[in-house]
């Protein structure tokens, strides 16, 4: 049963992961103008409109119950991407990614409330089944840019958005075979106290803030990685294919950590503490990239930041779980990935706006990050405290 909820995460990120090496690609094909900056709005409305259905979705997740959102997420999702295929403009492929980043939205939440509720009802070690998740998002940020990129140079861009509209439909047969879980219907739709009052209780919660806040300042790094290290490691006359293994070494290095015994860390340790160590180790590869001036050297980085990726992902999805009652739990998964899509917007556009160079981008964030992990193991002691006063 977990191995087909794995499965479905890994489905669900194969649809952000794939597009991103051919979005602004297919923008040009069709005829987009680069200097008008329309390819530039056309890949970022998507992660706007999946910020909007990411916190919808953990609502509907608990009054409806996340199979029935998997399945339906699934299918339309599979039906928007399918729309990629036959799109003729840039104009409708802004819509389309519009489209596609609202329906993505509503199966991440879904997912992750499911294999925790599961989790629990199962008593399996709840750490070390958020790291086989994770291990399932980074095979999805490896296998998705490598298959798309291959398919794309010899068949073409629709050809990929068929291939990922027919994982969807996978994910939607595979979602229509789990098992509900027990007693689906008594934990669903039975609170009394409404939406607002169920978020505004969540977002009083020291320790999903914790989780909320560590989110944010880890997916700006993200954002910032991604636009900067491609060119730092062009100032360095690095050739580009090599950028690209570099990239993927941090998600192998992750995978690795999650697979292997240093995945007992999250069960044995406080995930309070775990995620700030995390992103202390993440604020140490970026003063690496900062300091870089070889291919060795952002090698190493790139290892750092996978062992800081390995501590923090699962450690923000065991806190949303632990701190949040089984019936507003998709409202607060909902919550957690709405407070990753702010992060990957903040990251990219704030550095562009302010036209950092690598250097300068890579030791602003390394900054940011040290301050906001000490404030977070500031925070984590008034709750572990709490936790042990209970």
């Amino acid at each position: 049963m977990l191995f087909l909820l794995y499965l479905l995460i890994f489905i669900s990120f194969n649809d952000l992961f794939a597009q991103l090496p051919i979005v602004s690609i297919y923008a040009e094909n069709l005829g987009a103008d680069p200097n008008t900056g329309i390819i530039g709005f056309i890949v970022g409305i998507y992660s706007f409109s999946n910020l909007l259905s990411n916190f919808f979705s953990g609502l509907l997740v608990d009054k409806n119950g996340p199979k029935k959102i998997l399945i339906a997420g699934f299918l339309i999702n599979g039906i928007i991407l399918f729309l990629y295929t036959i799109i003729q403009t840039p104009e409708q492929l802004l819509w389309v990614r519009f489209l596609n980043g609202l329906s993505a939205g509503i199966i991440t939440p879904a997912a992750f409330t499911y294999i925790t509720l599961y989790n629990k009802s199962t008593h399996q070690h709840h750490g070390r089944t958020m790291a086989y998740a994770g291990a399932a998002v980074g095979l999805a940020a490896i296998g998705g840019p490598t298959y798309s990129g291959i398919v794309s140079a010899r068949l073409g861009q629709p050809e990929v958005y068929m291939i990922i509209s027919i994982f969807m439909l996978i994910g939607l047969v595979i979602s229509l075979f789990i098992k509900p879980l027990q007693k689906e219907k008594a934990d669903y739709g039975d609170s009394t106290a409404s939406d607002a009052r169920n978020v505004f209780a969540l977002l009083k919660n020291k320790g999903l803030l914790i989780a909320f806040f560590g989110s944010v300042a880890f997916a700006a790094s993200q954002g910032i990685l991604a636009y900067m290290l491609p060119l730092k490691a062009s100032a360095l006359h690095i050739e580009n294919h090599l950028t690209g293994i570099l990239i993927s070494t941090f998600g192998i290095v992750a995978i690795l950590f999650f697979l292997l015994p240093t995945n007992r860390v999250y069960d044995r340790f406080h995930n309070e503490y775990v995620l700030p160590i995390g992103l202390i180790v993440v604020a140490a590869s970026d003063l690496l990239l900062y300091t870089a001036q070889s291919l060795k050297m952002l090698f190493i980085g790139m290892v750092c930041y996978g062992i800081g990726f390995a501590l923090i992902f699962p450690s923000m999805a065991n806190l949303v779980s632990k701190h949040s009652a089984r019936n507003i739990r998709g409202t607060a998964f909902g919550i957690f990935y709405g407070c990753i899509s702010v992060g990957s917007f903040l990251g990219s556009s704030i550095t562009g706006a302010f036209t950092l160079t690598p250097d300068e981008a890579f030791a602003s964030v390394a900054a940011v990050l040290f301050i906001i992990a000490t404030s977070i193991i500031l925070l984590a002691r008034k709750v572990t405290v709490r936790s042990h006063l209970k």
